[in-house]
C-alpha cells in the first residue's frame, strides 16, 4: 500500500480557493464547530484525508464506496434491462435473426 506524509495542520503557503453555495458554506461551518477547529483545518482534514484514500485506492485499483453508493450500485445491477429499439434489432442481427 502507498504511503503519504500525514502534513494535515501544517501551513506550506499553498492556498485553494473553493466556490460554494451557502448551504454547503453552513455545513462546513457547523461540522468545523463541532471539532472546535476552523473551517480551513477541517477542510484540510477532511478533504486531504478523503483525496489521500481515494488516490491509494486507485493506485491499488480498488473501489470504495460508501453505503449508500454499495445499495445505489446493488440496485442498478439488480433492476430490470430496458433495452432501446437499437439493442433489440443489434440482438437480432448477432443471433443471425435479420
Amino acid at each position: 500500500m502507498a504511503k503519504f506524509p500525514l502534513n494535515i495542520g501544517q501551513r506550506s503557503g499553498s492556498s485553494l480557493m473553493v466556490r460554494l453555495d451557502d448551504e454547503s458554506k453552513k455545513l462546513l461551518t457547523q461540522a468545523a464547530e463541532l471539532r472546535r477547529i476552523s473551517v480551513s483545518d477541517y477542510v484540510r482534514q477532511v478533504m486531504v484525508a478523503q483525496a489521500r484514500s481515494e488516490v491509494v485506492a486507485a493506485a491499488e485499483q480498488t473501489i470504495a464506496m460508501t453505503p449508500a453508493e454499495q445499495l445505489a450500485f446493488w440496485e442498478a445491477l439488480n433492476s430490470p434491462v430496458k433495452l432501446t429499439a437499437a439493442q433489440k434489432k443489434l440482438g437480432k442481427v448477432m443471433r443471425g435473426e435479420l
